[in-house]
């Protein structure tokens, strides 16, 4: 697995993009402060910019660099969650404009899993994690579902858990700042 972080980060450093597993399904991923790298994203996807992406961090304290004002309740949320959260919070910042969406919102989550906490961590910001689909196609359940559009559109491929099926994507909670609590996906 240190082999993979390491190639991973090489990539991420220079503005590429990656496909890793999460701690929920197949995901495209990318600096989440590199404009450039998202609009590649966005690109390879077919996915219209206005729709944001999922961004990835290790722990709360990384958390806490990336959102201005976090509601108290989301502590509570993510320590009691029983599956991988997401949680949208307002005022995003510190992250490239263009993966914020346009009601001044960002959807992050705290990852579970080793191999995406250890990237985070050693990379110190957020990354961008969407489903490696395009646009508007099922999710794939595994990597051998995943299109050769996509394969062939990313820089470097993380060689971990090919041969699994891929997890559930995640819930999503959106919490305002004025203590508003809306569940968008279960």
């Amino acid at each position: 697995m240190r082999t993979e972080i390491e190639n991973a980060l090489a990539v991420l450093k220079r503005g590429g993009i990656i496909l890793y597993p999460t701690d929920t399904v197949w995901g495209i991923g990318c600096d989440a402060t590199h404009p450039d790298a998202i609009d590649r994203i966005y690109k390879l996807k077919q996915r219209a910019e206005s729709k944001s992406m999922v961004c990835l961090v290790n722990d709360f304290k990384m958390l806490n660099q990336f959102v201005e004002d976090i509601p108290e309740v989301a502590y509570d949320i993510l320590k009691y969650a029983a599956k991988p959260t997401t949680i949208i919070y307002d005022d995003p910042i510190r992250v490239s404009e263009n993966i914020i969406a346009s009601d001044n919102t960002l959807a992050i989550r705290v990852v579970q899993d080793d191999f995406c906490k250890q990237l985070c961590r050693k990379f110190r910001r957020p990354i961008v994690s969407t489903s490696a689909n395009i646009s508007g196609q099922k999710t794939p359940g595994s990597f051998s579902e995943i299109s050769k559009e996509i394969l062939y559109g990313v820089d470097y491929i993380v060689d971990l858990n090919r041969t699994g099926k891929s997890e559930k994507p995640s819930a999503i909670i959106k919490l305002s700042k004025d203590g508003h609590v809306k569940i968008i996906r279960e």
